[in-house]
């Protein structure tokens, strides 16, 4: 791949952006995988006006649902058909451990199935009647949306907007991260292929103070997905705001994981693990702060850290490797920080906090898994987003204090609670502030539940049936029943 230019997708054609080109780069050698070119307003404006222009053609907008649900189908095989190769792209794109990405490529193509299938069944209403009419409410789609996503994961992001908004009637136009253009690419080269129509599908990597920019401010654009950090989220609320626009917004969390004392240490153990150090920690629901009962807090602390130092860091082809490198060493420089910080807060590096060395590692963004702890509860390192493999361990007393310090930041989009005790776990989990809550399990997720945050981390919800109807207008139908129905005035 290396050396491969690549080319942005306005109205289902490939051609050259205007925009400077980028290069994606592979965090585990630092070799380049391709140069993209990039999209400038004008691009952006070119596939918004002829997203709008599709989106009015009788041939789509006369679809029935059945037949637009077809096409999503097709999508969903054609991502199954060419799993492994997405999977090798996006693990050389991101770094991800091939594992993980052959993961991404499934719940893509389980995301086009369900809405699909969610599709096929999503009805209509009638309205209960309080006059001498019939009543009903439809749904149309709102317009040309664009779709924000992450470089953490690609394909599925793109899927989980892309999917819905298709669904619902609309054009829709893609904006990867600028660190992983490549999957996005290929999803639109497959959405095209599987028949929907050229002018519906638009992909425009390029920087986010440009191509994004100019996106979420286009008077065209009715609806913004975006999903990333929350400081990106406040200013497309904003520009929203101005335009009256409705926005998915899906940010940044500080998830906490509780462990009450009754809790099997040799589950929390492998799902503390999954919950931090999967993904190399770059996860928006990375379960970053652990909580323990005090009674168990030296016990399960050092468990975690025998645990961590076994995981094997390295290439993300290989069988085996559990964490590869981090996206960028620009990212891995600002983790390093974080734990700097940590240091200096006063906490205590009980293992990782450095970069691995070893055959095969010079070239790479790689970082150990980090252990921390000794932090205030109120310090940066536990209040801030980290995204990497950065874990710090705080013990309490009490569930009335530990519910307080769970929620103790600005974040509210995921927690983690292990217990035997399902009483205690209803409890904390009503009580706590955050979008999904994990009972003895951690980061597992469906395209048929809905998934979003509070506070900080976001408005709106994602999946599920009722994520086809984000993406349309509600409309109201009434049907006079009188035989004199505008008799005013006579």
């Amino acid at each position: 791949m290396a050396g491969t230019s690549m080319d942005i997708i306005v109205a289902g054609r490939h051609r050259p952006g205007r925009g400077a080109a980028i290069r994606s780069l592979d965090p585990a050698t630092g070799a380049v995988l391709a140069e993209v070119t990039t999209a400038t307003a004008e691009d952006v404006d070119d596939a918004v006006t002829a997203g709008a222009a599709a989106m009015r053609d009788p041939r789509w907008r006369g679809l029935l649902p059945h037949q637009r649900a077809a096409l999503l189908h097709r999508v969903g095989a054609l991502i199954e058909e060419e799993a492994e190769d997405l999977a090798r792209l996006q693990a050389h794109d991101i770094g991800k451990p091939l594992k993980e990405t052959l993961a991404l490529v499934a719940s893509a193509a389980g995301t086009f199935r369900y809405v699909a299938a969610a599709l096929e069944t999503l009805d209509e209403e009638l309205t209960t009647p309080r006059g001498p009419y019939l009543s009903m409410s439809v749904h149309e789609p709102i317009g040309p949306v664009a779709a924000i996503t992450p470089w953490n994961s690609p394909i599925a992001s793109e899927a989980q907007k892309a999917a819905p908004a298709l669904a619902a009637g609309n054009a829709v136009l893609i904006k990867p991260a600028e660190w992983s253009p490549l999957a996005a690419l290929r999803l639109g080269s497959l959405l095209l292929r599987a028949g929907v129509p050229p002018g519906l599908v638009s992909v425009l990597p390029g920087p986010g103070r440009v191509t994004g920019e100019a996106l979420v401010r286009h008077p065209g654009v009715r609806k913004v997905a975006f999903t990333g950090g929350t400081g990106t989220g406040r200013r497309i609320a904003s520009i929203a705001a101005g335009k009256l626009m409705p926005v998915s917004l899906e940010l940044g969390g500080k998830s906490p994981v509780i462990v009450l004392p009754d809790a099997d240490l040799d589950q929390v153990v492998q799902g503390v693990l999954l919950g931090i150090f999967s993904s190399q920690g770059q996860a928006c629901v990375a379960g970053s702060r652990l909580f323990v009962h005090r009674s168990a807090f030296e016990e399960l602390t050092g468990r975690v850290v025998a645990a961590a130092e076994r995981l094997v860091i390295g290439d993300p082809m290989a069988e085996g490797t559990h964490m590869g490198p981090l996206i960028s060493a620009e990212h891995r420089a600002a983790v390093e920080s974080y734990v700097q910080l940590a240091a200096d807060e006063g906490g205590r590096i009980r293992t990782g906090g450095e970069r691995p060395t070893g055959p095969g590692l010079e070239g790479g963004c790689y970082y150990r898994p980090t252990v921390i702890t000794g932090l205030d509860p109120a310090s940066r390192v536990c209040q801030e987003e980290i995204f990497g493999p950065v874990l710090a361990v705080l013990p309490y007393d009490d569930e009335e204090e530990l519910g307080a310090l769970a929620d103790s930041t600005p974040y509210g989009l995921a927690c983690g609670i292990w217990t035997r005790d399902y009483r205690r776990a209803w409890r904390l989990a009503r009580r706590i502030e955050a979008g999904t809550v994990w009972i003895n399990t951690y980061k597992q997720l469906s395209a048929s539940t809905p998934f979003g945050g509070v506070k900080e981390s976001g408005i709106g919800r994602e999946k599920g049936r009722q994520g086809i109807r984000a993406y349309m207008t509600q409309k109201s139908l009434y049907w006079g029943l009188d035989a004199t129905p505008s008799a005013w005035g006579t």
